[in-house]
C-alpha cells in the first residue's frame, strides 16, 4: 500500500473556545481573590476586637491598681503643652487634661486609649494602641455624676481620692451608647427605645473606627458620605452610636466601628475585689 505523504491536520482552539476558556479563569480567579479578601477582613475584624477587649481588661487593671480609671492620651495639642504619647494626660488635681473641645477629638474626657499608660504591647513608636487596620484605637472616660449620697467631688472616676471619698453610690451620667443617629442630640438617644447603654451605666468606652476610617477621619466627612452613625462617633461629643455593621446602601450609611465598653458595676465591683472601695 502506498502510505500517505501528507500530515494529519491538527485542530487547535478556536478564538470563541479561548475565550470561553480564559472567561471561566478569570470568574474562577476573581472568586478566589474576593473569598481570599474576605478571610482577611475577617480576621482584621476578630484581631480588632480581641485587641479592644484585651484594652478593656487593661483599663480595669489598671484602675485595681491606682484606684482610679485612666484619662485619654492626646495626639493633638491646642490648649496648653502636651507631649504627643500614648500616655494618660493628668494635671495634679486629677483633672484629665485635653485639647480645645474643638479639636478633632473632642474634650477632656475624649480622646485616644493611653496605651502606654495601661501597659499594652501593641504599640505604634508614639505609645498609642492600633486596630488591625492601623487606626489608633479611641477611648472615653466619663466625666459626670450623679445620684452620690451626701456631698461629691469631681473628678470622681479618674480621681482615686474623690473616688473613695465620693463612694460607690455615685453614678456616671454623660457618656451614652444609642443603636442609631437618627433622633439623637449631643446630650441623648432621642427616646429608651433608640438607647443601649445610659447615662448611669457607662463609665468608659474603647472603640475602633473600623477598617473604612481612612476616607471619613472626622464627622463632617463621615456625613458628606452618608455615614450619619459612624459621625456620630467623631463629632466631640459623648453621645455614640454602635450597632451590627451595615453596607454604604443602608439607612444611615456604611458602618464597621467597633466597640467595648466599661458598666459602673463592673468597675466598683473591681475595686472593691482590690481593696480599693470602700
Amino acid at each position: 500500500m502506498r502510505q500517505s505523504l501528507i500530515a494529519p491536520r491538527v485542530r487547535g482552539f478556536t478564538l470563541v473556545e479561548l475565550a470561553v476558556v480564559l472567561t471561566i479563569v478569570a470568574f474562577l480567579l476573581a472568586s478566589l481573590m474576593y473569598t481570599f479578601s474576605a478571610q482577611v477582613d475577617q480576621r482584621n475584624i476578630e484581631e480588632t476586637r480581641r485587641r479592644l477587649e484585651q484594652a478593656r481588661e487593661l483599663v480595669l487593671s489598671y484602675a485595681q491598681i491606682n484606684g482610679r480609671l485612666p484619662c485619654p492620651a492626646r495626639s493633638v495639642n491646642t490648649a496648653a503643652p502636651v507631649t504627643v504619647t500614648g500616655d494618660e494626660v493628668r494635671d495634679a488635681a486629677g483633672n484629665c487634661v485635653g485639647d480645645a473641645v474643638t479639636d478633632y477629638y473632642g474634650g477632656t474626657n475624649l480622646g485616644l486609649l493611653p496605651a502606654r499608660t495601661i501597659g499594652m504591647s501593641q504599640i505604634d513608636p508614639a505609645g498609642f494602641a492600633l486596630d488591625a487596620w492601623g487606626n489608633r484605637i479611641r477611648y472615653a472616660v466619663s466625666n459626670l455624676i450623679t445620684a452620690c449620697s451626701g456631698t461629691s467631688t469631681t473628678p470622681h472616676f479618674t480621681n482615686a481620692l474623690n473616688l473613695k471619698a465620693n463612694g460607690i453610690t455615685c453614678q456616671p451620667n454623660d457618656l451614652l451608647i444609642c443603636k442609631s443617629a437618627t433622633g439623637i442630640t449631643a446630650t441623648a438617644c432621642g427616646g429608651a427605645t433608640n438607647q443601649i447603654m445610659s447615662q448611669s451605666l457607662v463609665v468608659a468606652i474603647v472603640y475602633s473606627t473600623g477598617k473604612n476610617s481612612i476616607s471619613a477621619q472626622d464627622a463632617a466627612t463621615a456625613n458628606s458620605l452618608g455615614r450619619t452613625d459612624e459621625a456620630a462617633n467623631l463629632n466631640g461629643d459623648r453621645v455614640f452610636v454602635f450597632h451590627p455593621p451595615t453596607p454604604s446602601d443602608s439607612a444611615n450609611g456604611e458602618f464597621d466601628d467597633h466597640f467595648t465598653w466599661i458598666t459602673v458595676g463592673e468597675l466598683y465591683g473591681r475595686l472593691i475585689a482590690a481593696g480599693m472601695l470602700p
